[in-house]
């Protein structure tokens, strides 16, 4: 018997490891916190450094507790899971808070999965970082390991106009039945989920291994189930598995534990596990086959055994009863308006809740300082009612805004330098963090982030077509910063050049997530030296602007004129480079001094 939520004569104390629901509804406070896990971690950790452990074994320990080895030795990257993106005033100072003592780079970094990173911590530093964001309700508990991953959604899910209810409960739900589970454990590769809001599908669902859109049927909540997309080397959009499961009555946890069950005892899997998603299953037998499995599994003894209710886990919050009081009076703008009326156009959105809207914060390449993170946590606290979260483009959006209020949040943020509009525009610029970090990365994506968007914002786009068009950029093939779906996408390579090698992006263009369809983008038969990169997405931007229909869309244009033309615009810019003084700089990655080599390593998606 797995004990997971079950009941038994004796329920196990709440919050324990055999019984984690929590009762209690506080804002962010989603995965249950257990003291006795940094107790373990602190005694392994001392266990691997006195050599007493071998490391093999030790990853795997640490890997569950969020904790990811980088390419620099003897440091770690810890990944904080923020369901659904939330997060609090409080948790923001927990973040400044630790980053201040315990991370040397002075910043924490908002991923495409809606968490936060820390990186370059030593070690011993790892437990007390962890005890210290914990009392605010912050876990890294599986953020890393072959487990369920950070469960994401769209940031506005409870105050959209089309939406048929708020999902946000039963994504908390989701999260405190699987976190812990025996069967999610060691399965034969990470899973990620994603819950969306509408058919809109702002949480980008077809990409997910397992993913939620709402439907109601006859008056019944239920969610349309998707499984078996990914992105990667293997890109594959996740079908339906079934139209139509209930929520309130738990039934959506029991198929995702079938197919979990399922996907666990694929020992194929296992053998490469640099392949061995849930996508590989569902397309080398189908989802109808598939679907049968699940039937066949529904069928089993262990459905007896679970308790699925969701009495005690469903994640309620009323952010309307907290939301801020209407003031006596608000400052409003004068003279030049230009920058606050692009600001209130790109970053505002009104709430379907009369008076109330969401402002979204743009946060270059997901870094934030302590310093901002402090500042955001008072805006939060003054203007929005305490609440926010972060987003798949890593950025953070306000709710619970007041409409009079919006140009003081704009003149807040501009005093943390978070004040920039275009959040989600063309030049939201979005990348993985890459050899600032990662194993696996082989280019430094966020400095070609910084180089791409500081050439957008030179180019002073005002066309409305071109300003929703979107740039990513990964560091390696694997698409953390999910650069199929990007109009614009690049991902990590290299040129060699004699004895030399050249930091180099391999392209995709045309891919789309927005309205509900996602498409990838196609790629190009043009390897670009890193330092050309910002010349090339100048040459197609232009290109689409000047040879574009009336209203065509980028997607539109690139399937008109076809991949071959947007090769031809670079052709001259995937020529060899010739290593001599004057084209030093192209054998140097950005952000680093001295000649580029590959250097990737052994990567622990996959341990």
């Amino acid at each position: 018997m797995e004990p997971a939520s079950i009941q038994s004569k004796a329920p196990a104390r709440t919050g324990s490891l055999e019984n984690p629901e929590v009762v209690e509804n506080v804002p962010g406070h989603v995965i249950p916190i257990l003291e006795r896990e940094f107790d373990d971690f602190d005694t392994e950790s001392t266990r691997f450094l006195k050599g007493e452990l071998e490391e093999a074994d030790f990853i795997k320990f640490r890997l569950k507790q969020g904790v990811y080895g980088q390419r620099q030795p003897d440091v770690q990257m810890i990944r904080v899971k923020l369901p659904m993106g939330g997060v609090t005033p409080d948790q923001l100072d927990a973040f400044a808070s630790v980053i201040d003592q315990y991370v040397p780079l002075r910043k924490g970094h908002v991923t495409t999965r809606q968490n936060i990173q820390m990186h370059h911590i030593p070690l011993p530093d790892v437990t007390p970082l962890m005890r210290e964001i914990s009392d605010s309700g912050l876990s890294s508990r599986e953020g890393c390991g072959n487990t369920m991953r950070n469960v994401t959604g769209d940031p506005r899910a409870g105050v959209l106009d089309d939406e048929l209810f708020d999902i946000t409960p039963y994504a908390g739900a989701y999260v405190r039945y699987f976190v812990r589970h025996p069967t999610t454990q060691a399965m034969p590769r990470k899973v990620k989920t994603a819950f969306t809001a509408t058919d809109e599908d702002n949480a980008i669902t077809q990409i997910h291994d397992m993913a939620f859109v709402p439907r109601l049927r006859d008056g019944v909540r239920g969610v349309e189930i998707r499984v078996g997309g990914g992105t990667s080397i293997m890109p594959r959009l996740a079908p339906t598995l079934y139209e139509f499961v209930e929520l309130d009555n738990g039934d959506y946890l029991k198929v995702t534990e079938a197919c979990m069950r399922i996907f666990d005892r694929q020992d194929f899997l296992r053998v490469n596990r640099a392949r061995a998603r849930i996508k590989v299953l569902i397309d080398k037998i189908g989802i109808d086959a598939f679907r049968d499995l699940v039937e066949e599994e529904l069928r089993g003894e262990w459905v007896a055994e679970r308790d699925f209710s969701l009495d005690e886990i469903r994640f309620d919050i009323d952010e309307e009863a907290n939301a801020p009081d209407a003031g006596i009076t608000y400052a409003s703008p004068n003279g030049d308006r230009r920058q606050f009326d692009h600001f209130r156009e790109a970053n505002v959105q009104r709430q379907r809740q009369a008076g109330f809207c969401t402002v979204e914060v743009k946060i270059r390449r997901g870094d934030l300082t302590p310093e901002q993170l402090r500042g955001l946590g008072e805006i939060m606290r003054r203007y929005s009612g305490g609440f926010a979260r972060t987003t798949a483009h890593q950025n953070l959006v306000l709710r619970w805004v007041r409409d009079e209020s919006v140009y003081e949040v704009w003149q807040a943020l501009g005093e943390l330098e978070l004040g920039d509009a275009g959040a989600d525009e063309i030049t939201d610029v979005v990348s993985c963090p890459g050899t600032d970090s990662c194993k696996l990365g082989i280019t430094s994506s966020m400095g070609l982030n910084q180089a791409v968007q500081d050439r957008l914002v030179q180019m002073e786009i005002e066309d409305p077509l071109t300003r929703r068009m979107h740039v990513k950029m990964s560091g390696c093939p694997n698409g953390c910063s999910q650069h199929h779906i990007a109009d614009i996408g690049f991902y990590g390579a290299s040129i060699k050049v004699g004895e030399r090698t050249v930091p180099a992006y391999i392209a995709h263009i045309g891919g789309s997530y927005e309205g509900g369809e996602v498409r990838y983008g196609t790629r190009l038969k043009a390897r670009l030296p890193a330092k050309r990169v910002p010349e090339a997405v100048e040459r197609w931007v232009r290109f689409y602007e000047s040879d574009r229909q009336e209203g065509e869309p980028f997607q539109a244009f690139v399937d008109r004129v076809g991949a071959s033309e947007f090769e031809g615009r670079v052709k001259d810019l995937t020529m060899p480079v010739e290593f001599n003084l004057q084209n030093m700089n192209q054998f140097i990655d950005f952000n680093r001094e001295v000649p580029f080599v590959v250097q990737r390593g052994e990567g622990e998606c996959a341990v």
